[in-house]
């Protein structure tokens, strides 16, 4: 985690639910944060501050809170946007990955077209947990050529191990806030 360069304290802004979406977890809620003009504007400048004087093409999120805050790093870079959505969300040729979750297989797709041989992006996400959505989106960018600048995230669940599991991948990878347990 890399520590915000500001006193803002994102953390007081993310809502956590205990018992949700099933007993023992506690759900991380960034509405809240995304509410606050103040909270949104202080998680766009820290999820940006490092990638500043990078040379990136496009901001990729992940559905659907990365699209959020991806389309909000990708104006505050004057980059693009591409999304990564649920499968069979895309009007157009995809690729698609599948991945695991704890109760099964999911896929992420991305358009065929999105991002090109040797386009530098950055991944935008308001979590990383298990990592498994995440590894999934960076196989997809770099099957598409992509070279991955970096994976950034509000929050980090350490305790469940993703950002570990992506920096094994060889990404570098930006946190804002982290929340022990799961």
């Amino acid at each position: 985690m890399n520590e915000p360069r500001n006193v803002f304290d994102i953390r007081r802004y993310i809502r956590s639910i205990p018992d949700y979406p099933k007993p023992g977890i506690i759900f991380r809620d960034i509405t809240t944060l995304l509410a606050s003009a103040h909270g949104l504007r202080a998680a766009v400048d820290e999820l940006i501050w490092p990638f500043l004087g990078e040379d990136i093409d496009y901001v990729i999120g992940i559905e659907a809170r990365g699209f959020i805050l991806g389309g909000a790093v990708a104006h505050e870079l004057g980059k693009g946007f591409v999304p990564i959505r649920k499968k069979g969300k895309l009007p157009w040729k995809v690729i698609g990955k599948d991945y695991e979750l704890e109760y099964g297989i999911d896929r992420i797709e991305v358009h065929a077209d999105a991002i090109g041989e040797g386009d530098r992006v950055l991944l935008v996400d308001d979590l990383i947990a298990t990592g498994g959505t995440a590894a999934a989106a960076i196989d997809l960018i770099r099957e598409s050529g992509g070279d991955l600048v970096a994976a950034a995230f509000v929050i980090d669940l350490p305790d469940l191990g993703g950002a570990g599991k992506l920096r094994q991948m060889g990404v570098k990878v930006h946190t804002l806030v982290e929340f022990e347990g799961e």
